[in-house]
């Protein structure tokens, strides 16, 4: 009988980690639903430590990878990590070559790969982004665990007909869906068009992540921020849910909406507080 290098180290074998199979299911729902095409979106789910030394040798690492920004805020935590050029659709097939497992050092100047990213590849080109909205959001929600970022189609869509005013655009989603103020009562945000995979869109989609927990980049997609897997990808499909329902409407007359007043009572019964300024 062969015993396996985990078994012999008293590791669980890496691929049945709970963190491993979120990502692995997440990844491939998404592809399935078409919003992650070719290597499109990418996600960072920040672990315990002693989750990850369950199954992943945490003593030794692969590899080491400088980044381009220091992060000391984020030095010693652990990620499991989507790969640079990656397709979602492949995921399912091979988690360990289109996922990493990796630790920010020390100095919080590298990352160390511990687990995945087979064959030189890296994490995804996103991880400003990522990285700088993880640090923005523990300062406001220390259970906060997943930034993910998604090609939505409808969204996509809608930042194309819909005027790009923040306030504009959230109430035009909460009249949409009853569900959506009492999911995202804090709103939405937009960044005017900026190079994706950049330092600067990485800075600027942070900054709005100190108020909100969901960022759009017009004609491009969505970032969605949340404590567990399940929250965060359900408050992406709630967005994206209206926005299938506005395109829906098209250029067609609107008789009936649901009204500020409406909403006012909707707030009430669900105890959510609606972002300011955006119900008259």
């Amino acid at each position: 009988m062969t015993t396996s290098l985990f078994e012999t180290s008293g590791y669980i074998g890496s691929t049945e980690a709970p963190f491993i199979q979120e990502m692995t299911e997440i990844t491939h729902h998404m592809w399935i639903l078409g919003w992650d095409e070719l290597n499109g979106g990418n996600i960072s789910y920040l672990l315990d430590e002693e989750e990850v030394a369950k199954y992943i040798n945490i003593h030794s690492s692969l590899r080491s990878l400088d980044l381009t920004f220091p992060v000391k805020e984020l030095a010693g935590k652990y990620f499991i990590v989507t790969g640079s050029g990656k397709y979602f659709r492949n995921v399912i097939k091979d988690p360990e070559a289109n996922l990493g497992v990796v630790r920010v050092s020390a100095s919080g100047e590298q990352v160390e790969i511990l687990w995945g990213l087979r064959n030189g590849a890296r994490p995804t080109s996103e991880l400003a982004s990522h990285f700088m909205s993880h640090i923005e959001r523990l300062k406001v929600d220390p259970k906060h665990r997943i930034v993910l970022h998604t090609h939505a189609t409808n969204i996509i869509a809608m930042t194309f007909t819909h005027e790009l005013d923040e306030s504009k655009f959230t109430k035009t989603l909460w009249q949409m869906c009853t569900e959506c103020l009492v999911v995202f009562p804090d709103g939405i945000s937009i960044l005017p068009w900026m190079v994706p995979g950049s330092n600067e869109i990485g800075r600027e989609t942070a900054k709005k992540m100190k108020d909100y927990r969901v960022v759009i980049w017009p004609h491009h997609g969505i970032f969605g921020t949340g404590a567990t897997m399940d929250e965060t990808f359900g408050l992406i499909e709630t967005v994206e849910k209206a926005a299938a329902v506005y395109n829906l409407i098209g250029g067609r007359e609107i008789k009936k909406v649901i009204t500020d007043s409406e909403l006012a009572d909707l707030a009430r019964a669900f105890g959510v507080k609606p972002k300011a300024g955006v119900l008259g």
